[in-house]
């Protein structure tokens, strides 16, 4: 502001010895910089000559054509402070009109995190990028600054309703000494009997766009906030080469919030099993230790701050039945085919968790203990080609699905902390456990008490980090799925599947990290005298460039 004063006083002076020399009463207004809107555009009274010299402003000139009374040059910098305060005035009233960006959480860099995994705002959860796309508050004196800035604001507004479109560009390269299953990322190592061979990738399919909307409050439950999230990339299961990614769908819902509560409709994360592991692999542990996924579901969360050490989180929601197995079931030389139906319940799941420790502020290092499970039914017909068999009663065949499991996240310092879940169940393909097996592909033999009986499985994960710089970051992990081997009853179902894993994660700027990572994968195989399986065991090696907006 002190800028501007003296080059207007600089500009005021230069110009003076100039207008004395004006014919008087020559007609010419000088606008009056005090009165709003007095400049039209191109009447501005200084400009340049072709030879660059400075033309002198008009005289001021009362209304007829008099000339003015001669104004000070104090008054006329007080006219010119005045009409800058009110400048800004105005902007700082745009400001508060514009609606608030929605709160973003505090976490340690460098960790990955299920995006709206229902951690309320001021518990600690890792994430893997710094929030993009914050913005900054300009200096008050830069006026340039403050209105774009509020032009940028207000670019994403639609009445009551503020949009964040956000993504990440997302591009790896991978080697794997054997391959694995599917590729891109890794479920599972292929038996060597099957594919024992080496495999390199390159890959964009991981790229993830979205939008993130905050509504109206309501003026129910305290004036609890309204929002919603779309989010997709391009890992679909139609895919049918690697450089042709199909849209899949990852979140769509609507919810309402406050400090107290929140209600969400729609697709996003399970409510069991919230952490994952802090891994450059897009599966991040899927089928090997690692269960929860998304689905469409009704979800109710409640939270309870007894004081400021102390959280109480209790989450449930009603789920919709998802068939995770597609298996191919024989018996005395006949076939047979699963076709999923939804079940007539849905899943239920929940979910209760403690929050100990400062949750604000520069020192805060909260820990977080949860207790989780789910249970319901899953729903199929077993199919002897496109009929119905009557043999196995294989009409709406029902099984049972369930599990329990803890979740831990602990802070040592702000640097190095541990995370990681256990859990144990029945049927957990749909949760992207059991590795890949919910159902035993038997349909009669020794040991077979009913056709495709559920498979009992337990497993989980555990992992160290540390951030050696802000900017470069560390973890080291395992990984473990285990279904129980005495409900495995056919050659070539995977009975063990086991990774450890390192990475380095560099963050080049806020927005734009890199990194690279090493697992060593083993899968075990089912067995008999007459079909041997040899374990699959792979090194994968992957490098990560991933650009957040």
């Amino acid at each position: 502001m002190a800028t501007a004063i003296t080059l207007i006083v600089l500009l005021i002076a230069m110009a003076a010895p100039l207008a004395a020399q004006s014919p008087p009463g020559s007609g010419v207004q000088f606008p009056d910089p005090s009165v709003q809107g007095s400049i039209e555009p191109g009447s501005e009274p200084v400009g340049l000559l072709p030879a660059g010299r400075m033309v002198a402003p008009p005289v001021a000139t009362a209304e007829g054509g008099v000339p003015a009374p001669a104004e000070s040059l104090a008054e006329r910098i007080a006219r010119l402070e005045a009409a800058n305060q009110r400048m800004l005035a105005e902007l700082q009233s745009l400001r508060e009109q514009a609606p608030a960006p929605p709160p973003v959480q505090v976490a340690p860099a460098g960790m990955a995190t299920p995006a709206d995994s229902g951690v309320p705002v001021g518990t600690a959860a890792p994430v893997d990028m710094a929030a993009p796309g914050a913005a900054e508050t300009a200096a008050p004196d830069d006026i340039c600054s403050l209105i774009q800035g509020e032009v940028g604001r207000l670019l994403w507004s639609k009445g009551d309703f503020r949009i964040v479109p956000y993504g990440y560009l997302w591009a790896n390269m991978v080697y794997a000494t054997e391959k694995t299953n599917p590729g891109s990322y890794t479920l599972y190592v292929e038996s060597a009997s099957n594919r024992g061979e080496s495999e390199f990738l390159v890959d964009g399919r991981n790229t993830r766009l979205g939008i993130d909307v905050s509504g109206p409050q309501i003026p129910w439950f305290g004036g609890a906030q309204t929002g919603g999230k779309v989010e997709f990339d391009f890992q679909g299961a139609f895919a049918t080469t690697e450089n042709k990614g199909a849209v899949l769908l990852r979140h769509a819902y609507v919810e309402v919030k406050n400090d107290q509560f929140r209600f969400l409709a729609g697709q996003t994360w399970d409510v069991i099993s919230p952490l994952m592991p802090s891994m450059l692999l897009y599966s991040v542990g899927w089928d090997a230790g690692n269960i929860g996924y998304r689905r469409g579901q009704a979800r109710l969360e409640r939270y309870l701050a007894v004081s400021d050490r102390t959280l109480f989180t209790l989450q449930g929601s009603l789920n919709q039945n998802v068939f995770g197995d597609s298996i191919t079931a024989s018996s005395g030389g006949t076939a047979y085919t699963l076709q999923p139906e939804p079940s007539g319940w849905p899943i239920i799941e929940g979910r209760a968790a403690v929050t100990l420790g400062e949750r604000t502020g520069p020192d805060a290092l909260p820990i977080t203990l949860g207790f989780y499970g789910h249970v319901g039914q899953t729903e199929f017909s077993l199919m002897n080609g496109s009929k119905f068999d009557p043999a196995f009663d294989s009409k709406n065949q029902l099984r049972n699905t369930w599990s329990v499991g803890a979740d831990w996240y602990v802070p040592i310092t702000h640097r190095f902390g541990v995370q990681g879940e256990f859990y144990t169940g029945e049927n957990l393909s749909p949760f992207l456990g059991g590795i890949g097996q919910g159902l035993d592909a038997a349909v009669s033999g020794p040991g077979v008490s009913e056709p495709l009986e559920e498979i009992q499985d337990t497993g989980g994960w555990c992992e160290l980090w540390y951030n050696l710089t802000p900017r470069l970051h560390t973890h080291f992990g395992y990984s473990v799925d285990s279904p129980d081997r005495n409900d495995l009853h056919v050659a070539g179902e995977r009975s063990y599947n086991q990774f450890f894993y390192t990475n380095f994660i560099y963050d080049v700027t806020k927005q734009f990290l890199t990194g690279v990572e090493i697992s060593a994968w083993k899968t075990l195989y089912v067995s008999t005298p007459t079909s041997n399986f040899l374990p699959g065991e792979s090194v994968r090696c992957e490098f990560v460039a991933k650009y957040g907006f």
